[in-house]
C-alpha cells in the first residue's frame, strides 16, 4: 500500500454518522437561508452568520487545546475558497429555484467526487461507475428540462456548486486530513466573513441602478436593516453551519470520499421535507424521477470504492490513527 494511503485512516461507521448528522442539519439551515432571502442579501448572510459562528468555534478550539491556525494554511485557504464559491453559487439559486430542485442539482456532487477521486487521488473508475455517471447525467436532464418553458439557467448554479464542492472534499481528504475539523470550520467561516464584507463593499462602489438591484435583490441588493429576529436567525445559522462544516470535514477525513458522498444523499430527503414545511413545495414527477436516477447513480459510482474501503479499514485497525 502506498505511503500516502497509509496516512489516511478509514473509520467508515463514524464517517457515515458524521455526514448524516451534518446534512440533516444543513438542509434545515438552507431552508432558513431561502426564507430570509426575501429580506436580506447573500453578503449579509455570509457576514452575519460567520460573525456568530466564529466566536463559538474559537471558544471550542481553545477549550479543546487545539490550534486556531491550520497546520497547512495554504491548503486550508484553497479549500475555504472553493467552498465559499460553492455556497455562493448554491445560495444565489435559492430565491429562484425550489429547495428540492436546487438540492437535487447540487447532489450531482457525489458523481463528480467519484470521477475526481480517480483523476486526483488515484481511485479507479469501474464500468459500473461509468454507468452511474450516465444515469446521473440522465437525472440532470430530467431535472433541468432543457428546451422547455420549465428550464431555468439558475439550475446551472447548483451544478457548478456541486463541482466546486467535490473539489473541496477531495482536497479535504488528500491535503487536509491532519487538520482539526473545527480549525477547518473556523478558517472557512473567516473566509465567509471576508467574502461578505468584500461583496458589500464592491456593490457599494459599483453603484448599480435600482432596476438591476431589483432584478437580483438577494445577490446585488444593498445592505438592509437587521432587527432582532434577523440577528437571531443569523446566530442560529452560525451555530448550525459551524456544526455542519466541522462534521463534513471530519467525515471526509476519516472515510473514503465516495462512501461518504453516498450517504450525503440524506440531504435530498431532508431538503424535500423542509421545502414542503416552509414553502409548500411539491416536486413534479419528472423531478422525482431525476432524483431517483441521481441517487441510483451515486450508489453505483460508490459501490466499488465502498468494497475497497472496507478492506482498507480492516487492515488499518492495526495501525495508529493520527489525532485530528
Amino acid at each position: 500500500m502506498a505511503q500516502g494511503e497509509e496516512a489516511r485512516p478509514h473509520r467508515t461507521a463514524q464517517g457515515i454518522g458524521f455526514i448524516l448528522a451534518s446534512v440533516l442539519t444543513m438542509a434545515f439551515a438552507d431552508a432558513v437561508v431561502k426564507l430570509v432571502s426575501e429580506n436580506l442579501t447573500i453578503w449579509q448572510v455570509f457576514f452575519a452568520r460567520s460573525l456568530a459562528a466564529m466566536p463559538v468555534l474559537a471558544i471550542l478550539l481553545i477549550a479543546m487545546g487545539a490550534g486556531l491556525m491550520p497546520r497547512s494554511p495554504h491548503w486550508a485557504l484553497l479549500r475555504s475558497l472553493l467552498l465559499v464559491l460553492c455556497w455562493l453559487a448554491y445560495y444565489a439559486a435559492l430565491p429562484v429555484l425550489s429547495l428540492s430542485v436546487a438540492a437535487v442539482a447540487v447532489y450531482t456532487g457525489p458523481i463528480w467526487i467519484a470521477l475526481l477521486s480517480a483523476v486526483l487521488i488515484g481511485e479507479p473508475v469501474s464500468p459500473r461507475q461509468w454507468g452511474g455517471v450516465l444515469l446521473g447525467f440522465l437525472g440532470v436532464i430530467a431535472i433541468l428540462k432543457p428546451g422547455t418553458d420549465a428550464f431555468s439557467w439558475f439550475t446551472l448554479l447548483p451544478l457548478l456548486a456541486a463541482f466546486l464542492y467535490a473539489l473541496a472534499m477531495i482536497l479535504t481528504r488528500s491535503k487536509c486530513q491532519a487538520e482539526a475539523p473545527l480549525t477547518l470550520a473556523l478558517a472557512l467561516h473567516g473566509s465567509f466573513l471576508v467574502a461578505g464584507l468584500a461583496g458589500i463593499a464592491v456593490l457599494a462602489l459599483m453603484g448599480l441602478d435600482a432596476e438591476t438591484k431589483a432584478a437580483f435583490p438577494f445577490l446585488l441588493g444593498d445592505w438592509r436593516p437587521m432587527g432582532m429576529r434577523d440577528w437571531g436567525l443569523m446566530a442560529l445559522l452560525g451555530g448550525l453551519s459551524a456544526a455542519y462544516f466541522a462534521g463534513v470535514a471530519r467525515a471526509y477525513q476519516i472515510a473514503a470520499p465516495p462512501i461518504i458522498a453516498t450517504f450525503d444523499y440524506a440531504y435530498l430527503v431532508s431538503a424535500a421535507f423542509w421545502g414542503y414545511v416552509f414553502f409548500s413545495e411539491r416536486p413534479d414527477l419528472l423531478t422525482i424521477g431525476g432524483m431517483i436516477l441521481i441517487t441510483v447513480a451515486g450508489l453505483a459510482v460508490a459501490a466499488r470504492s465502498s468494497k475497497k474501503a472496507t478492506v482498507e479499514e480492516s487492515s488499518s485497525n492495526s495501525r495508529p490513527i493520527p489525532k485530528a
